[in-house]
């Protein structure tokens, strides 16, 4: 890998993260298309970039994160105040719908995972997938002004939509985004939920690939491997205010188009 690619890669990653067009689906085509093979240090490449996204929501959500930390875990050690804090559906009721989402999510990986691992080898695979995205998002302007709250029901059934996110090509923001406005939560609270349930995601995720990283960490080049992490970190502050801005203001259908083109292109030309 050179510092290009690096750069553009963890580019990819930063902004295809959080921007409704799969972060997976885009990696697979660009490492395709530049001829880059996985290899053992692209274990460490990952979860380098990852980490760097990682960095951009807790920057981003700082005074959230850090609020509903204290909230939840202060609500934890008190099990007679659970039901109540629950229903006033503040910081320790957020903090179990997040803990919701992860069932499905974790069921499935455990149940399908060589099913997912193989399909990042498979481009046309991620090129219809995007297309399946870009319904998704198209489909959002049949529910043009939800407001409704988000319930352990609902959860669920984002989590669930989340799994099937790691098919590359579905995008993950997208597709959770997109299932709580069906499910009429507001906006905003569907995108900020979306963005903060991805945290113990993508933290558990990053744990299962340090010893497989560790094992080529020293015969990394660092300085391309911070380089993507860096970049990562920087576009995943971008991207997240710009699907912020679009959501609170319905317009997800606009990635749906994006979706439809470099999809369409990906099953013509590969």
């Amino acid at each position: 890998m050179t510092w290009w690619e690096s750069l553009l890669l963890g580019l990819i990653q930063g902004l295809t993260e959080f921007l409704p067009v799969s972060s997976s689906g885009h990696l697979v085509l660009a490492q395709h298309i530049l001829g880059i093979a996985p290899g053992e240090d692209g274990v460490l490449f990952e979860v380098m970039v990852h980490f760097g996204t990682l960095l951009s929501i807790v920057f981003v959500y700082r005074a959230r994160i850090g609020s509903l930390l204290a909230g939840f875990l202060g609500t934890v050690v008190r099990p007679a105040a659970w039901q109540d804090h629950y229903r006033e559906k503040g910081e320790f009721h957020l903090g179990v719908m997040i803990l919701l989402t992860m069932i499905p999510t974790g069921l499935i990986y455990v149940l399908f995972s060589d099913f997912f691992e193989a399909s990042f080898s498979q481009p046309r695979l991620a090129s219809g997938a995007l297309l399946v995205t870009g319904v998704l998002l198209m489909l959002t302007v049949l529910r043009p002004n939800p407001d409704g709250p988000l319930t352990g029901g609902k959860s669920l059934l984002v989590g669930l939509a989340q799994a099937m996110a790691m098919i590359p090509g579905i995008s993950r923001s997208g597709s959770t985004i997109c299932t709580a406005l069906y499910l009429n939560v507001s906006p905003v609270r569907a995108a900020d939920f979306s963005f903060l349930m991805l945290i113990p995601v993508v933290f558990g995720a990053t744990l299962l690939k340090v010893g497989e990283a560790l094992s080529v960490a020293s015969q990394a080049n660092w300085t391309l491997m911070i380089l993507g992490a860096a970049v990562a970190f920087v576009s995943g502050i971008f991207a997240i205010r710009i699907v912020l801005d679009f959501v609170r203001r319905g317009k997800l259908q606009y990635f749906a188009v994006y979706c439809f083109i470099v999809g369409g292109l990906g099953l013509i030309l590969i």
